[in-house]
């Protein structure tokens, strides 16, 4: 599960540019989990964050850039709350159409985590070697993943001493994705959408579903070589397109 460690590497190339703000959602990240989760709620934290940041305070409205299930909350704000932003990027977003959820039916990250208790290892070393990116994949970039895993632990007491376990709260997995083609239905502000190329989650066919819901003329970006992904296997490709993104979009006016 993601944190907001996730965009260090990325955001940094923007800190002169920008005012970058990274958030981790609750049960992701360093703040205590809760009883329950949605994307209702999810997309209320981002647009606290943006306020007790002040990225309302700036001429431009501030833009999400989102990844794989944030997706989903940050086009929650584009419908409720897009008269307040300049637009959402979403990144690799599996939004599927009816049938296609139908051939994809298998075993979900939510069926998996439902089975077991959050895992417990005795020392760092054990902890890295268990690390794995959902859905698996390959990486050639092993010191993003490194850096990515040693974020994503966190240490708990034991009788004996201490050992380490993932940040995550595994009842996150549990969390519903609302309606998100009825939420880019209805974005009020300019939507973009980009993927990797060789993504398994947004094959060719799945970013076209996701175009076809969106507004005609919405920005659509393969990134080459990117898997799911997309800022450990393709982090200057990435960069480069969002640079080149933003730079004419959203409008200025």
């Amino acid at each position: 599960m993601a944190r907001a460690d996730w965009w260090s590497f990325i955001a940094a190339f923007f800190a002169a540019t920008h005012r970058v703000v990274a958030l981790s959602w609750a049960g992701m990240g360093g703040s205590r989990w809760r009883e329950q989760y949605s994307v209702e709620t999810m997309s209320d934290e981002a647009m606290t964050v943006a306020l007790a940041t002040g990225l309302f305070e700036s001429e431009r409205k501030p833009v999400l850039v989102t990844h794989s299930f944030g997706a989903f909350a940050s086009l929650l704000c584009a419908q409720r709350h897009g008269v307040r932003l300049g637009g959402v990027l979403t990144l690799d977003m599996p939004l599927l159409s009816r049938a296609q959820r139908e051939a994809r039916r298998g075993p979900t990250l939510r069926s998996v985590f439902a089975q077991r208790p959050t895992r417990v290892y005795p020392s760092l070393t054990d902890a890295l070697a268990r690390f794995r990116f959902a859905p698996e994949q390959p990486c050639e970039n092993l010191f993003i993943a490194d850096h990515i895993a040693r974020t994503s632990l966190k240490e708990v007491p034991l009788i004996d001493g201490m050992c380490r376990t993932w940040r995550f709260d595994p009842r996150v997995s549990q969390m519903h994705p609302g309606d998100p083609a009825r939420s880019l239905f209805g974005a009020v502000c300019p939507v973009a959408m980009a993927w990797g190329a060789d993504s398994a989650l947004v094959t060719p066919e799945v970013a076209a579903h996701g175009l076809s819901v969106a507004a005609p003329g919405t920005p659509r970006i393969a990134i080459p070589g990117a898997r799911h992904h997309l800022m450990v296997d393709q982090p200057l490709a990435l960069v480069s397109a969002l640079r080149g993104l933003l730079q004419a979009w959203p409008s200025r006016n």
